[in-house]
């Protein structure tokens, strides 16, 4: 039986970073951002279901997350008509995940993972964090968003602290020998509560 342990964190935290770190520690990494993309492509168990309700948001046989976006923001319904959809799919791809892995340790990246109760579904929960400069500092430098749009994210995010609190492990992400160090710990906590199980 494999120890599972959810892996969280604000946008621009490092989680990425964090979640390859913890993959050459020997850790089975399910991303749920992946899977997301996964249901989302051609052939992605997604596309049918969603081309249904949201035909706008179907382009060559898959679902464009920008036209989902625009969606979402003319229609205060979309969302949920949205996760009602997506969810159930997101948590079958991360069953048979797990069913597959053989890993002692299953590390399920999951961003929001507090909002949305994942929390009683592993183990243990490790948080990524770092300074709210930092943060911004990376998430501008991807040049993927707006300030303002960067803000509205992290407004709708659980607060970093609450997130550190709510957490078993907390890595900071400061740099990258610190990060490793840290998931190496982590890593090594836990195979040591494996041992003696």
């Amino acid at each position: 039986m494999s120890f599972l342990l959810g892996l969280t964190g604000s946008i621009g935290m490092g989680k990425s970073t964090t979640a390859k770190l913890f993959a050459d520690e020997g850790c089975a990494i399910w991303d749920a951002d992946a899977a997301v993309h996964r249901l989302y492509s051609a052939g992605g168990a997604a596309v049918e279901p969603l081309g249904a309700e949201f035909p706008d948001a179907l382009r060559q046989g898959a679902i464009d997350r920008n036209a989902l976006k625009q969606i979402i923001a003319a229609d205060a319904t979309a969302l949920k008509r949205i996760e009602a959809i997506v969810h159930p799919l997101v948590a079958r791809d991360r069953e048979m995940f797990k069913a597959q892995a053989s890993a002692d340790i299953i590390v399920l990246d999951i961003p929001l993972l507090f909002e949305t109760g994942g929390e009683k579904h592993v183990d243990a929960v490790a948080c990524v964090s770092v300074d709210a400069d930092t943060q911004e500092r990376r998430v501008l430098a991807r040049n993927t968003m707006t300030r303002d749009q960067f803000l509205m994210i992290r407004s709708k995010q659980m607060p970093d602290a609450e997130k550190r609190a709510r957490a078993d492990y907390v890595i900071i992400t400061d740099t990258l020998d610190h990060a490793r160090k840290q998931v190496r710990q982590v890593v090594d906590d836990i195979r040591a509560g494996l041992a003696d199980a």
